[in-house]
């Protein structure tokens, strides 16, 4: 499976999930998840994303920089338009790109150092991500929203799911 097609799928099971949850469920504070809600993991885990595309233009990416834009965390709607415009980004890209990531991990203030990296290494990043935040996902679904239908491949790895297979049902 190729890296576009992994990410589609990623996106294509957020879209699903967050077509079937009632809008006051997707911003609804779960206490589970520390009081966020669906709606503020989806956010989270599409502000990559974003980042990433914006970061593709510019040449430099910088996942601290997000906007944590509320509205897309609590109007269910505006977070598919912009599922939707991420797939249609990544789709679009069908060649690496170098670029350099941002980062800053001084507490204290804002200071960065640049790195090398490149728009695969970045995007095998964000699905490494969406599925930890999917797994999140999951279990405020099933908390404020348990008729949503996931897959049951939802917020699991690749990784896990070859190796659950590969040594069988436990007895």
């Amino acid at each position: 499976m190729d890296l576009h097609k992994a990410c589609t799928n990623i996106l294509d099971q957020l879209e699903e999930a967050v077509r079937q949850i009632e809008p006051s469920h997707f911003s609804q504070p779960i206490e589970l998840l520390s009081m966020s809600s669906v709606g503020q993991h989806i956010r989270h885990t599409l502000e990559f994303f974003i980042c990433l595309e914006r970061g593709f233009g510019s040449g430099l990416v910088n996942y601290d920089k997000r906007s944590h834009d509320k509205l897309i965390e609590s109007d269910k709607f505006l977070a598919l338009n912009a599922i939707r415009n991420i797939r249609l980004f990544i789709n679009g890209q069908n060649n690496d790109k170098p670029l350099r990531l941002e980062v800053g991990y001084d507490l204290a203030r804002e200071q960065y150092i640049t790195i090398n990296t490149n728009f695969a290494r970045e995007l095998v990043y964000n699905i490494e991500h969406a599925v930890h935040h999917m797994a999140l996902i999951k279990i405020g679904v099933r908390e404020a929203a348990p008729y949503v239908q996931l897959p049951s491949d939802f917020g699991i790895a690749a990784s896990t799911i070859r190796y659950k297979e590969s040594v069988g049902p436990l007895h």
